[in-house]
């Protein structure tokens, strides 16, 4: 994957913005998971603001960051204000609105659920990098914990075959991930 330079710079801010934050597992910086997600949806996607997002996708959920900041930081990079627009609303799609702190009486599985409906009505553009996030998650917890794999492939099955708006080709792969991810883990494939 090539960046241009303020995707570089972009990309700069994003990593500073999550600090020290470790990938679970692997102990990893956390960018790579994002640098992952954003190779992946560019092997798919070549125009349009996806590779923003991608880097971005997790700025507003796990760090300090506001969609204020961060607009201010796309317009002092030279994104014009459709860019910006574009890409904001994409990040914010992303971003999950049921979480933990804020619906502390809710466990994970109705917090999921309700993420699962809103992500439905979410722009085919953040549905195309949701596509590419969760084939690196189910990846990553593949290879790391089995046990939570099951989990998260149930909790993606709930919602993957309604969210069919953002990059065909992309939908296709995390579609036939999810299925074998089923299959490898014994789930059933109703």
């Amino acid at each position: 994957m090539e960046l241009s330079d303020r995707q570089w710079k972009l990309f700069d801010f994003v990593k500073e913005m999550h600090g020290s934050q470790k990938r679970k597992y692997t102990d990893a910086p956390y960018y790579t998971h994002l640098l992952s997600v954003a190779g992946r949806v560019d092997q798919y996607v070549k125009n349009g603001y996806e590779t923003e997002i991608a880097l971005c996708h997790d700025l507003i959920e796990d760090t300090e960051c506001s969609l204020a900041e961060l607009s201010s930081k796309l317009m002092s990079l030279g994104y014009n204000i459709e860019e910006d627009e574009v890409i904001l609303a994409g990040v914010d799609d992303l971003t999950d609105k049921y979480t933990h702190e804020k619906y502390p009486s809710l466990n994970r599985a109705q917090r999921k659920e309700l993420e699962g409906a809103r992500i439905i009505a979410s722009r085919p553009i953040a549905q195309t990098v949701k596509y590419a996030d969760i084939i690196d998650n189910m990846l990553s917890l593949a290879e790391h914990d089995p046990g939570f794999a099951r989990v998260y492939a149930r909790e993606v099955d709930g919602y993957l075959w309604k969210i069919n708006k953002g990059n065909p080709e992309l939908y296709q792969a995390c579609c036939r991930l999810l299925t074998e991810m089923k299959e490898r883990l014994g789930l059933n494939t109703n």
